[in-house]
């Protein structure tokens, strides 16, 4: 059980940055209608530009998101790749030992 600590990870950041983003929205939203009041059409086109925004913002960081995805995956492939050249060099090397100890 959870001792109620808040634990980052990399992971993590982008929901936190979007929680943020709303919490952040939602709190503008209301301050907007509570300290200035204006007619329905004008409310309405900014919160239409306000979600706008946000929905931009939100693109940024998928395509961001996907773009990191897909840079790690490519890492892990050269990572892995290189693993296996390695493997099949020791391999090789270890061949002529191992043909020598099981010949006597």
């Amino acid at each position: 059980m959870r001792s109620g600590r808040y634990e980052s990870s990399e992971g993590s950041n982008l929901g936190t940055a979007i929680t943020f983003l709303l919490i952040g929205l939602g709190a503008g939203a209301l301050t907007g209608l509570l300290l200035a009041p204006k007619t329905g059409k004008q409310l309405r086109r900014d919160l239409k530009r306000g979600y706008e925004d946000a929905r931009e913002t939100l693109d940024d960081w998928t395509e961001e998101a996907k773009d990191r995805v897909r840079d790690a995956k490519e890492r892990v492939r050269d990572v892995a790749d290189r693993g296996a050249e390695i493997a099949e060099g020791l391999r090789d090397k270890v061949e002529p030992l191992r043909r020598v100890i099981n010949r006597s």
